[in-house]
Order: C-alpha cells, then structure tokens, then sequence
C-alpha cells in the first residue's frame, strides 16, 4: 500500500498518477493500468478536457471506488459562484462519480473576489461534492488569503515542485498552516534523468534518477503526481518505497535548487508573483 500524508482530515496518497495532456483511450488505460499496479490517487482537471476518460478507466479497472483518491480543478474563467457549482457539478457527470475526493481552484483569478470564489468552494464540499478543497499554483500570500476567507478547511496547495526549483519558502508556508504539499511536474518535465547528482545517487541505490527525484520529494512528506504515457514508467514511477536516501544525499540534492528553475510559468492574467 502506498503511504499517505494527513492534512486537515484528508488523507492524500504520496504517489498519484498526474493526466494533464492524456487523452482518449491512452488515458483511459493508462488510469487503469496505473490502479491495476497499485496507485490509489489519480489527478486530473476540467482544463485536461480527459475527465470521462479517467472515470472510464477508474471503473475499467475494477478498484472499488472507496479505496481511489481522485482529484480534479475548476478552471479560473469559472471561478464566479454560478459557474463555479456548474463547473464542480459538470466535472463529476463527466467522472461518473457522486463526489471527487478534492478539489481545487487551478489557479488564481484576480477578476474575480477570492472571498466570491472560495464561498462557492466552500458550498461544493457542503452540498457533498467533494469530500475535501484546496488551492493549485497560489503564492504565499494568495495562500494567506485563501486560509483566512475558507469557512472549510483547505488541505493542500499544488504548485510545481522538484529539486532544481527552490520552493521552500512555499513549502514553509502550507506545512504552517496543516496543508500538504502536492508537486507537479515532480521530474522536471524529464530533467530529472540528465542530472548527474541524481544519476550518481541512482546508481549507488540500483534506482534510476527520476526514482532518487521523486524520493527526495516523498521523503519529505510531499505529494508526487508525475505524470507518463507509457505502463513501465507507471511501475517506475512507484518503485520508490523500497529505498530511503542518506542525510548526505538529501542535502546533496537539496543544493540543486534554484530561483530560477520554474518550467511551467504562463503569462495569463492568473499567474501569480512567484515567491
């Protein structure tokens, strides 16, 4: 069974399958594959436009229900209240599911009063929607924000996250207010393996670089969803409990980190000032 961190009542997988750019029947059996291999936490998103696809795949693969974390985001040009409830209630007939295990605001909106939009969050998780909220790609003060106006608790923040980008401050921030970290793109878009630390490190483990990559996120309590087409990365990806990295190795690969090592930065209205 894969480990999972706690956070506000939520229990989150340390490994999930991430989707974005998935589609059709490659993320259908990917889904499957994945939950047929053991994971238990899958993310997608409304923007991913592949919700029907990971519902089909999370019932192809004959994994009760109860035991899947699924998570998905209500995209920002919905993050008015209406269409909020619209969005959350259009993402679960697109699932075929009664509820979502979370939810997230994909990114920020400064359009729209984050008061408005955490409101109708809030309304989702009480008319039983989704079991559990959380924010994706909020800075620090966004995050500051989003905890003091939440009448529910916010369990996680995703945001990107891998050892060539410095987010501690980030990372600070949600572990002092009891949310979880969850990374996207915990590899680097595949940067990982062209890494000679983590290679070197790999090899005195029998481990790849990608698996020493998203070792030395897990080992730290954070919520790794990397993201693959292909079924033997899916083993890959998840072969990464049988090995623990050294204090050594840990603060070898700490010293990657960067300010500037962001790879997913859009320039549309939403994207936050970086901390």
């Amino acid at each position: 069974m894969i480990p999972a961190v706690e956070a506000n009542a939520a229990r989150i997988p340390l490994v999930g399958l991430g989707t974005w750019d998935l589609r059709g029947r490659t993320c259908a059996r990917i889904v499957e594959q994945a939950l047929r291999l053991g994971y238990r936490h899958i993310d997608t998103a409304e923007m991913y436009d592949n919700e029907r696809e990971v519902g089909e795949g999370l019932r192809a693969s004959g994994v009760s229900r109860n035991d899947v974390f699924v998570t998905t985001k209500v995209w920002p040009s919905h993050f008015a209240p209406r269409e909020l409830l619209r969005a959350a209630k259009d993402s679960l007939v697109r699932l075929r599911l009664s509820e979502v295990d979370l939810l997230l605001l994909h990114w920020p909106n400064p359009q729209i009063p984050l008061s408005e939009t955490l409101g109708a969050l809030c309304q989702v998780k009480e008319a039983g929607m989704a079991r559990h909220i959380g924010v994706s790609n909020f800075n620090t003060k966004l995050l500051d924000e989003a905890v003091a106006l939440s009448t529910e608790p916010l369990v996680c923040n995703q945001f990107e996250c891998h050892p060539f980008l410095d987010q501690s401050k980030l990372i600070a921030a949600c572990r002092e207010k009891g949310m979880a970290v969850v990374a996207y793109s915990p590899i680097a878009r595949g940067g990982a393996k062209n890494d000679a630390v983590l290679t070197r490190i790999g090899q005195e483990h029998g481990k790849t670089a990608a698996q020493v990559c998203l070792r030395y996120l897990v080992q730290q309590d954070i919520v790794v969803i990397p993201r693959t087409s292909k079924i033997e990365r899916l083993e890959e990806n998840n072969s990464i409990f049988d090995f623990v990295l050294t204090d050594t190795e840990m603060a070898e690969i700490a010293k990657l980190a960067h300010s500037d090592g962001r790879i997913i930065d859009w320039s549309f209205s939403g994207t936050p000032k970086w901390d």
